[in-house]
């Protein structure tokens, strides 16, 4: 668990859980904490990643989303929600105006969903740590290049 019933919530207002400088992840939901999983397995690669804890999608908390841009140079979002229209699009939006950074989205396909068991379908679109990770690994190569 990342956060309990007495951490501080504002509407608009994301919280660093984490901070690097290398690569930000920004996270909504139960992916908040699968971002924490995958900054570990990055750590263990030498990798210092920032994460954030978008819990308002709307508002945007874009100046700490913009903060953070500027300091890793890259960004990782993570939602159980369409790459489509969600946390995603909303950060890459934000971004693309305020400070252009190379970026990638974790979430699910744009195509119709299933039902199952929680675990298994979070396995079977991509919503796993190690998907941030190979997204995280990526958009640092794409900041180097």
């Amino acid at each position: 668990m990342v956060t309990t019933v007495d951490s501080p919530f504002t509407i608009g207002k994301a919280t660093v859980l984490k901070e690097g400088p290398d690569v930000t992840l920004v996270g909504c939901g139960q992916m908040v904490a699968v971002c924490m999983d995958a900054a570990e397995e990055l750590k263990k690669k030498g990798i210092e990643a920032e994460v954030v804890n978008m819990s308002t999608v709307k508002p945007l908390d874009e100046d700490t989303l913009i903060r953070s841009a500027r300091k890793t140079g890259c960004v990782v979002t993570a939602e159980e929600h369409s790459v489509r229209s969600g946390l995603g699009s909303a950060v890459a939006s934000a971004l693309s105006e305020n400070h252009p950074v190379p970026l990638m989205k974790v979430g699910t396909p744009d195509c119709f969903g299933e039902s199952g068991e929680s675990n298994d379908l979070m396995c079977r679109y991509g919503l796993t740590a190690e998907h941030i990770v190979a997204s995280a690994e990526e958009v640092i190569r794409r900041k180097r290049a």
